[in-house]
């Protein structure tokens, strides 16, 4: 929609949406009353329900894992069972049931308004129904898959970390210890580290809140008056509207997040007091936090560089800042080309924007896989039943990993490729999330590690090899097609990215939507397996079916005593001088 030429038609355009604004967020608000009770009953019921029924097997699973572990040392093991342990236990439910509460409150009344509006700015066929309609029965299924991936969370991820914790081994077959001597300065900074930092980066929140309040109206309302930002389309004007209406919130949600965060900062003291084996290093550890935090908000909110605080040294090795240095500078001194990426559609993803692309892409491929026989029915059985089936779980999310890094790298772009060769995820448009920060940065590094290695295409193909089936020592042995380099060494380095590109997709399977979308993408696979058996017991024996041989067929060919375990009931035999797959 055009915006109106001329200031008297965008006044009276203005005017006009005034009574329609008011009107919607009414109607949003009513909404919101009445779902709000229902929606946070639901939520507070689920949420607590999940955390008191598994807080028994959270606490013995805790204690086991750790008691279990191979890389902490038994001092550390008694200090966290006795000392450190307890804590968030004891207050998990307590802290779980109240945030149940304000999130299901939260989002029992937001969703409705937000939905209400969202109503007029999409296309619709009868805006009329969608507004009254919209932000109802949403809002009520939206809770129940917010309860169902904060069971999958709790039992799914939270299983698989300390099932890691328990496995891990020591690093050059040395444990982690503690040294009781500098655990009780380290615990005396890190408790002063939080109580100043909380009372101080409150103090200097709340001084700069009125900052950030007057700033961010003004920098609304010129955009109101000039026409820019969210208010250059008319259609936008009521979402503005609401923006501005709301800023007050997110000030003091800005706030509270600075003073939670300040836990966290406060209590670092504590660690640099113990790395560094000198309180009076975490003393001048909790000056510098303060500056830094103060740093970091004038920056945000636009105001004078630098700080009242002074900036302290607190560690004793400032050889490491400089290398950090070193390191980076060179890893950017030949930076990928950006021609490609300035030529295509810049998309803010959002934060499971790239995770339903990546299971996107795993249905595609697991389809293609079903039908070459190198996803079996007891890969499909095994993901069902809960036994972790890593061909699907692990190995074909990382297949699809594996080919957008190995797409990217060839098209020399400086983020991540997708499948049409034209959409990225960059630096620039990747979502803004503490989940993004972990696994974005990690991949672009194994990206750039691919191209400098500079794989053929024989390499590459052993590559999706050992990304696909390294957890099956059978199959992967019986497949005749891809063999490893000649070099120990080069073999060695493709064996390396594999782990560590698995190990990353296995960090991504604890996302907390992961486990719904990967039943999902079972059902998908276990429908064209059926599909498939379906499709041989239709023939009664007496027909064949021939299909073209797909690149994975190429990859993944069997040994032929292995063939005829790649469906049941069904015989695949592979002929090395045939380009088609006679099944029988």
């Amino acid at each position: 929609m055009e915006p109106p030429r001329g200031f008297l038609s965008w006044l009276w355009s203005f005017i006009r949406f005034i009574p329609f604004f008011v009107g919607l967020l009414l109607l949003g608000t009513i909404k919101g009353i009445i779902l709000c009770p229902l929606i946070c009953l639901l939520m507070v019921a689920g949420i607590s329900g999940i955390i008191l029924g598994l807080w028994p097997m959270h606490f013995i699973w805790s204690y086991y894992s750790i008691l279990s572990a191979k890389q902490l040392g038994p001092v550390l093991k008694f200090v966290l069972c006795f000392g450190a342990l307890p804590v968030p236990l004891i207050l998990w439910p307590v802290v779980g049931i109240a945030a149940s509460f304000i999130g299901g409150a939260a989002y029992g009344f937001f969703s409705p308004i937000l939905a209400t509006f969202d109503a007029v700015g999409e296309s619709k066929n009868n805006q009329f129904f969608h507004c009254f309609y919209d932000g109802t029965w949403d809002t009520i299924k939206g809770c129940f898959t917010v309860i169902r991936d904060f069971g999958d969370f709790c039992c799914h991820s939270y299983i698989s970390f300390m099932q890691e914790l328990r496995q891990r081994i020591p690093p050059n077959g040395k444990h982690y210890e503690i040294k009781l001597i500098y655990l009780p300065g380290a615990l005396i900074a890190g408790i002063l580290g939080i109580a100043v930092d909380a009372f101080m980066i409150l103090l200097i929140a709340i001084c700069k809140s009125p900052i950030m309040l007057f700033k961010g109206w003004n920098r609304l309302f010129h955009d109101l008056i000039g026409r820019e930002g969210p208010f250059l389309e008319t259609i936008c004007v009521p979402f503005a509207g609401l923006i501005i209406l709301l800023w007050p919130l997110a000030v003091v949600g800005s706030v509270l997040g600075s003073l939670a965060s300040s836990l966290f900062l406060g209590a670092y003291a504590g660690i640099v007091t113990y790395q560094e084996a000198s309180f009076l290093l975490g003393l001048r550890y909790i000056v510098t936090s303060l500056s830094i935090y103060d740093e970091y908000s004038n920056d945000i909110l636009g105001m004078r560089e630098g700080s009242c605080f002074p900036r302290l040294n607190y560690q004793r090795k400032e050889g490491q800042s400089s290398m950090a240095g070193s390191r980076t500078s060179s890893s950017t001194s030949n930076p990928p080309s950006r021609m490609n990426s300035l030529n295509k559609p810049m998309i803010d993803w959002k934060s499971f924007d790239p995770v339903d692309r990546l299971f996107k892409e795993c249905q595609r491929h697991g389809e293609t896989m079903v039908c070459e026989g190198i996803i079996t029915s007891n890969d499909i059985e095994d993901a069902k039943s809960g036994n972790g089936s890593k061909v699907i779980s692990i190995g074909l999310p990382a297949f699809c990993i594996l080919e957008t890094l190995l797409r990217s790298a060839k098209a020399n772009t400086s983020g991540l490729l997708l499948s049409d060769n034209v959409t990225e995820i960059s630096s620039t448009n990747r979502p803004k999330d503490t989940f993004s920060d972990w696994f974005f940065n990690p991949l672009l590094m194994i990206k750039e590690q691919i191209r400098a290695e500079k794989l053929c295409e024989s390499e590459e193909e052993y590559l999706y090899k050992l990304v696909l089936l390294s957890d099956d020592p059978k199959r992967l042995k019986s497949l005749t097609t891809v063999t490893p380099p000649e070099s120990e060494r080069r073999q060695a380095e493709l064996e390396a990215l594999a782990r560590r590109l698995r190990g990353i997709t296995k960090s991504i399977s604890r996302y907390p939507t992961f486990k719904r979308r990967f039943d999902n993408l079972v059902k998908k696979l276990s429908e064209e397996l059926s599909k498939k058996n379906g499709s041989f017991q239709s023939t009664n024996g007496s027909r064949s079916l021939s299909r073209s041989r797909s690149g994975f067929g190429r990859w993944f060919s069997q040994k032929s005593s292995n063939d005829k375990t790649s469906y049941r009931g069904s015989e695949t035999e592979s002929h090395p001088d045939e380009t088609d797959i006679e099944i029988v």
